[in-house]
Order: C-alpha cells, then sequence, then structure tokens
C-alpha cells in the first residue's frame, strides 16, 4: 500500500475508534443529560455528533459514487439515543473503513462527484477524505469539552498513534473489526 492511502486508511481507522471511544463515553449520560444544552457550535451532545453522523452520510454515499445529496439533511436529528447513534455511527465508519481499504493511487487522485442539489461539486478524493476526517475531529473536540461540563470524564481521543495505550486501543480495534497488524505490519517487533 502506498504510504498516502495507508495515511488514508490509518485516519480512517482513528476516526472509527475516537467516534467509538467518545459514544462510549457518552453512554453514561442519562437522556436528560446527552439532549442539555450546552456550549458549543451545536447547542447540545446530541446534536453535535448527530451532526458528524450526517455530514458522514453525506460524503461516505459520495465517496462510494451514491446520489444522497441534500436528503442526508432531511433529518436533523436522526438519532434519539446514544445506543441509536452507535449503531449507526459505527456503520458508517465501517463504510469508510472499508472505502481506505480498497484506496491505491489512481483511488485518491479520482474525482468525486458531490451532488448538492442545485449542483454537482467536483472534488478530489483525497481532498474529501481529509475533509471528512477534519469536520469529524473539529466537532468531537466540542463534544468532548461538552461531555466535561456534563459529568463525564472524557476519553482520551489523541493515542491512536501511540504506544501508550496500546493494549486497550488493540482490544478496541479488535471490537470495531481491524488490527495495528494489519495497519503497520513492520512495527510488530517493536
Amino acid at each position: 500500500m502506498n504510504p498516502a492511502a495507508r495515511l488514508m486508511r490509518a485516519q480512517a481507522q482513528n476516526n472509527a475508534w475516537a467516534n467509538h471511544r467518545l459514544l462510549n463515553a457518552c453512554a453514561a449520560l442519562t437522556q436528560a443529560a446527552w439532549e442539555a444544552p450546552r456550549s458549543g457550535f451545536f447547542p447540545s451532545l446530541r446534536a453535535t455528533l448527530n451532526h458528524i453522523l450526517i455530514i458522514d452520510h453525506f460524503y461516505v454515499d459520495a465517496l462510494e459514487g451514491g446520489t444522497l445529496g441534500p436528503a442526508a439533511f432531511a433529518e436533523r436529528m436522526p438519532c434519539r439515543s446514544v445506543a441509536e447513534l452507535q449503531a449507526a455511527q459505527a456503520a458508517v465508519d465501517r463504510r469508510l473503513c472499508g472505502f481506505c481499504d480498497a484506496l491505491d493511487d489512481a483511488a485518491l487522485d479520482r474525482i468525486i462527484r458531490v451532488h448538492r442539489g442545485h449542483r454537482i461539486q467536483e472534488e478530489r478524493c483525497d481532498r474529501l477524505l481529509l475533509h471528512i476526517f477534519q469536520h469529524a475531529i473539529h466537532h468531537r473536540g466540542q463534544a468532548h469539552a461538552m461531555l466535561s461540563q456534563a459529568g463525564v470524564k472524557p476519553p482520551q481521543l489523541d493515542e491512536f498513534y501511540s504506544r501508550l495505550e496500546a493494549p486497550l486501543r488493540a482490544a478496541e480495534c479488535q471490537a470495531l473489526g481491524f488490527s495495528e497488524a494489519d495497519l503497520w505490519p513492520e512495527d510488530l517487533g517493536r
């Protein structure tokens, strides 16, 4: 696998892992705390994390060649509970990981057609992937702060690539259906 494709694959797995960790922490909230008004770009944890899901659906569909477009935004809060959101986010994360697993140089340079209703946006695959990952990081950071406001210890989200939390991360990755051995096979002896 070429370095750029490997990086996108790593980003997709990191994205799935961070979503998994954050939503597991949110599972400790009551429904009222999940929906409670909080400071952030979106007014609650529920709204913030549903927004990540909606945008992921919008762009992953485009990456897969779909035409979902603005229909992705029809329901602003598709998931009422944390459990519903965990299942929906895990499903779209698996799709994104699968897409990135199949990447090569030609695929990274391919033009993706993003249906925006009144127009079609054309974007290179690598740029669109970077946008997806940055978008999720941005809003997960806001949700991370909201969790501490809700009295739940926010989980560590920036240790995916370090050896610091390797045993715990390995178990979480296994639960998500991938492993570090698949991503970094040459590192296993260290």
